[in-house]
């Protein structure tokens, strides 16, 4: 699946997206890579890790066994090579701003490969900060994953919903000091498999997460 596909697929995923204003603007799309590819990214052999409790809800407790799209994972996978470099595509980053209003300038491209078992749960949060976009893709489809989208809050402490979770589809928010998001405690049958996707402001410390460190989308 070449770069030129993936940012296709992308952009018109992007401007097909529906928006939503309650509790916040969000945004929700479908069919966002090309037809097979999310399947092929839930089948790259990435380690799962195993999940540290952490009373806190946060994924955190879990660093040191995260897994992203980093240097090493993009020379060694097409797929994730293919990824990063789409949504580090000028093409990419300017449809991102027209259609989504968020300001990518001096950003780099962060992708976390999520795989999360029984017992993972995050408290709600609103991702302000170093984070200048969010998207929430959507891979598994195992049975009983269609319940676990993620957790949409009008504040702290009041739950008002839960996105989707279809396979191949994304939740999209620019953070703001209301963009509480999280995941509530329930069964995850399986392995609950993502793509976390931010574009990180240039204090983001963490750089050997990222595909391209060295190198800002504009």
């Amino acid at each position: 699946m070449s770069v030129s596909k993936v940012q296709q697929s992308v952009i018109a995923a992007f401007k097909s997206a529906k928006t939503y204003q309650d509790p916040y603007q969000h945004w929700f799309l479908e069919d966002v890579l090309p037809e097979g590819m999310a399947e092929a990214v839930c089948a790259l052999p990435i380690d799962a890790p195993f999940l540290e409790v952490d009373d806190a809800g946060t994924r955190e407790a879990n660093n040191s066994s995260r897994r992203y799209f980093d240097q090493e994972n993009i020379a060694k996978f097409e797929a994730a090579n293919n990824i990063a470099q789409a949504f580090h595509s000028r093409e990419v980053v300017d449809t991102v701003e027209e259609v989504f209003g968020a300001d990518l300038s001096d950003s780099r491209i962060r992708l976390e490969f999520a795989q999360d078992r029984d017992g993972f749960w995050l408290q709600p949060h609103t991702d302000i900060g170093v984070k200048r976009f969010t998207m929430l893709l959507y891979l598994s489809d195992e049975p009983g994953h269609e319940n676990l989208g993620t957790d949409i809050y009008k504040d702290a402490d009041t739950h008002v919903g839960a996105s989707p979770f279809k396979p191949n589809s994304a939740l999209i928010f620019v953070p703001s000091n209301n963009t509480w998001h999280g995941f509530e405690k329930r069964t995850i049958p399986g392995i609950r498999k993502s793509l976390i996707i931010n574009y990180v402001t240039p204090d983001w410390r963490a750089v050997e997460q990222l595909p391209f460190p060295d190198s800002y989308v504009k």
